[in-house]
């Protein structure tokens, strides 16, 4: 038991130092030839391996951010699971909650870190569909659309899905960024600009717990956000609602009731 313990305890003196080298001292009767060795390839493995899974944030940043980044990342995040595909998660986390941006960080960082998350989470997702009973023909306004559960949609400050190397918005957009992100069943991983309209349909469409039809959604909304031209709503939501169809937001239509 005490062997056990001794070397649990070598384990995490070993695991704080990669972590940590500069404020924690490694683990006695090591070579610090071999240390260093460790403590280079940690590092890398993990900043090449979150650079990929975040492309966009990685290419906006300098080495310099980037691998400070990564270093507060290890120093200060406890994380609750060691499979890799679930780093990104970690990772966001760490950015939401622990992180302490500089004055010069960008404000949108959280944000494109969900937004990247998102696309990458969903590209892995093991969620399916059930088409049982779905029409994927069936008309959109008189019978229940139906959404895919590999959909999943946000709202944010920044036009997350536009930020690049050459595009980097200083201040957040006057309206909410609507978006949906979703995976084809080509399993490629897209996204659809919405506007709040519509954002407000798709909402409507995944909590439609009675099973109304499409039209009766876009009348409901209508007289949610007190729109005086119900019949142009609908006309307009109807467009919506095959643009969904077409991008597979949608998988079709379900009978009403």
């Amino acid at each position: 038991m005490v062997e056990k313990r001794d070397f649990q305890d070598m384990q995490y003196a070993f695991a704080a130092h990669l972590r940590d080298p500069e404020n924690v001292a490694a683990p006695g009767g090591i070579e610090d030839r071999r240390m260093a060795i460790y403590r280079k390839l940690f590092f890398n493995n993990l900043n090449n391996l979150l650079g990929t899974m975040f492309p966009v944030l990685r290419k906006i940043h300098s080495d310099k951010k980037w691998r400070r980044m990564i270093r507060l990342f290890m120093q200060q995040h406890q994380a609750e699971t060691p499979y890799f595909l679930q780093l990104p998660e970690e990772f966001l986390l760490f950015l939401q909650n622990e992180f302490e941006p500089d004055p010069d960080d960008f404000a949108f960082l959280t944000e494109l870190a969900h937004y990247e998350y998102a696309e990458l989470a969903l590209s892995i997702s093991t969620e399916e569909n059930d088409v049982t009973g779905v029409d994927p023909a069936g008309d959109l306004l008189k019978n229940t659309p139906v959404k895919s559960n590999l959909v999943w949609a946000y709202a944010y400050h920044y036009p997350v899905h536009r930020i690049s190397p050459s595009y980097l918005p200083d201040s957040p957009s006057e309206q909410p960024v609507y978006l949906a992100v979703y995976r084809r069943s080509d399993d490629k991983v897209r996204f659809l600009e919405l506007n709040a309209v519509t954002a407000a349909l798709l909402d409507a469409i995944e909590n439609n717990d009675d099973n109304r039809s499409g039209e009766e959604l876009l009348r409901a909304l209508a007289e949610t956000i007190q729109y005086t031209d119900v019949d142009a709503l609908i006309g307009h939501g109807a467009a919506a609602l095959e643009e969904m169809r077409q991008t597979e937001i949608l998988l079709g239509t379900r009978p009403t009731g």
